[in-house]
């Protein structure tokens, strides 16, 4: 009988359970010999792809791979494989979309036969591990996989853009906010999206963007801090508990940005208990920092029990784990939230925060070559995202300061990733290394976020370098984000930015005064803080030589002056933050030219 028929029997009734315990569950380590072994000892190989901070993957560790019948048959014919995908960012990319847990089945030549999104009870566990053993064949999760053939052009079609515009806005919640399913949480691309047309003066995207900022205030701890991973049930107010380092910098940098375009005090506090968050219970005394903190306190008490609580009695009971590896990428994100909350803030203290933990991972991450490890030991590797997120943070501090060495170690980055992640047939891979040499793993994974990452991060060194090299290695991620639109049915609103990104100019700022002088400062400070997502920002002191692009000749006036630039047109110099404001709101109102196709 086939798989899925006797899943779906399985799940109706449980087979009897043994009366005596089980051995616990023997996991392997993913290896290089893991497949050889398994075809020489005739097993599959089954991967429990879990987080640390997961609740449901601590539900199934006590539940069902204690169930005793299961256990007997996994040491019957499986190889059982438990990998972190905090550490793992090659699998975890792989098969991020399954969420956590998910459960992989393979065969014995590395081929995948099942796909398993989520908790597995005992009894639907069992059915899975009898039916793969009576009837090997891949089940319906498994699918036909298909080749993204990268486009002719640069750009997105009229067409394309057309339609990817159309299926993120119906994919849009209009009752509750927020994109996607009944799980309730701030979409990244969505929201940033989302902002990018309000700050062009979109009003439903503005309506949008804030309505949902004001549910996702439901998700934040009011007794710490800090943002949880997702609210279930369809409802912005059941939350889960995990608190992750991709959520907190990715609220923090977005609630810093609504802060800047609409100036409503909640969004800036909201903002300020997220930071406050990070800096009391994710920074390392080493200054860089941690990844995540549990859902759950332990085993029997969970994050509903524990979380309801207030400071005191939650301190008395104990407190849930810290996941208290220090990784480069989820560093780069933490650096570059840090950044748009000083970038708002003005605050000095938060500044030194970003630099000391991009300093430690300088210090204790990077490659000589310019890329980085994702930890201390990796398995695999590199990863492109820990150096497309440090690349990424650089420029931010760059932008954040006018410091030209933060601009030099973006730049660096971007020479890692066209040097060691590029396929030339199209994209870049997402691992240097290949998780396995046998079946699905022959062919290396390319995440369309990561190229959405690339072509953002790259077109950007390009106008800061002045750089046809750097846009090219945009172009060639575009290329193949263009061929995977066709290809993929769902909302991509990180590839409308990316498109709409390298086909125009961004809002161009330059300083030019002394960095010691309180005058340029004020500029500075009021130039960081203007609400635009794509921005370039530079400060020429003249005391330092030109800018790595000298594309605009700017005269020394004596004294301090800011220039504004767009569409190829500069502005009069502004001395004054408000005379800047109204230079910068004028040339706004110039629709940004789009440039042609190829």
């Amino acid at each position: 009988m086939k798989l899925v028929r006797i899943l779906a029997f399985a799940i109706l009734s449980a087979a009897a359970s043994s009366s005596f315990a089980a051995e616990p569950v023997k996991w392997n380590d993913w290896g290089d010999d893991l497949f050889a072994r398994a075809s020489a000892e005739q097993r599959f190989v089954i991967l429990d792809l879990e987080a640390v901070w997961c609740h449901w993957c601590h539900v199934m560790e006590n539940t069902t791979y204690a169930d005793p019948e299961v256990g007997e048959l996994l040491a019957s014919k499986y190889l059982p494989v438990r990998v972190d995908q905090d550490a793992n960012p090659d699998l975890s990319s792989r098969y991020g979309d399954w969420g956590w847990p998910a459960t992989i089945v393979f065969a014995p030549d590395g081929s995948e036969i099942a796909k398993i999104r989520g908790y597995i009870e005992p009894a639907r566990m069992q059915a899975l591990l009898k039916a793969v053993i009576d009837d090997p064949s891949p089940g319906p999760s498994v699918g036909d996989a298909f080749e993204i053939k990268p486009s002719a052009s640069v750009f997105l079609t009229r067409q394309q853009r057309a339609e990817l515009v159309k299926n993120y806005d119906e994919s849009y919640e209009d009752k509750l906010g927020g994109w996607g399913d009944s799980q309730k949480y701030i979409d990244a691309d969505g929201m940033d999206y989302a902002l990018s047309r309000a700050a062009a003066g979109d009003v439903v995207a503005a309506k949008r963007a804030r309505q949902t900022l004001d549910a996702a205030l439901a998700l934040i701890d009011p007794v710490w801090g800090g943002v949880f991973q997702y609210s279930e049930s369809g409802s912005w107010t059941h939350p889960h508990f995990e608190k992750i380092m991709s959520f907190q910098a990715q609220y923090l940098r977005q609630y810093s940005q609504a802060y800047a375009l609409w100036k409503e005090a909640k969004y800036l506090a909201a903002a300020r208990e997220i930071e406050r968050y990070m800096a009391t219970f994710l920074l390392s005394p080493d200054g860089a920092f941690q990844v995540s903190q549990d859902a759950d306190l332990d085993h029997d008490t969970d994050g509903h029990k524990f979380y309801v609580l207030g400071d005191a009695g939650r301190r008395k009971l104990g407190m849930p784990r810290i996941d208290r590896n220090l990784y480069a990428r989820e560093n780069g994100w933490a650096i570059s939230g840090l950044v748009a909350f000083y970038d708002v803030t003005n605050d000095p203290l938060i500044l030194a925060t970003a630099e000391r933990a991009a300093k430690w991972v300088n210090d204790n991450r990077a490659f000589p070559a310019g890329g980085f490890r994702h930890g201390e030991k990796d398995r695999g590797g590199p990863f492109l995202g820990d150096t497309l997120s440090m690349g990424q943070a650089y420029l931010d501090l760059y932008a954040a300061t006018g410091n030209r060495d933060w601009l030099a170690a973006a730049g660096r980055a971007g020479d890692f990733i066209a040097a060691t992640f590029r396929d030339d047939a199209g994209g870049f891979w997402t691992s240097k290394t290949s998780e396995a040499k046998v079946g699905v793993f022959t062919k290396p994974a390319k995440l369309t976020d990561d190229q959405v990452a690339v072509v953002r991060f790259m077109n950007l060194l390009s106008r800061y370098f002045g750089s046809d090299a750097y846009r090219e290695q945009a172009a060639h991620a575009m290329r193949y984000l263009a061929g995977a639109s066709v290809e993929l049915a769902r909302p991509l609103p990180g590839v409308l930015l990316a498109d709409e990104e390298l086909a125009t100019e961004p809002t161009h700022m330059t300083i030019v005064g002394h960095k010691d002088d309180p005058r340029a400062q004020a500029l500075h400070a009021f130039a960081r803080a203007y609400p635009a997502g794509y921005k370039r920002l530079e400060w020429l002191d003249l005391r330092e030589g030109k800018l790595p692009n000298p594309d605009v000749e700017y005269p020394d006036l004596g004294e301090p002056a800011a220039f504004a630039c767009s569409n190829r047109i500069c502005s009069f110099p502004s001395f004054s933050a408000e005379e800047l404001q109204a230079t910068v709101k004028q040339m706004a109102k110039q629709k940004p030219a789009r440039a042609s196709l190829d």
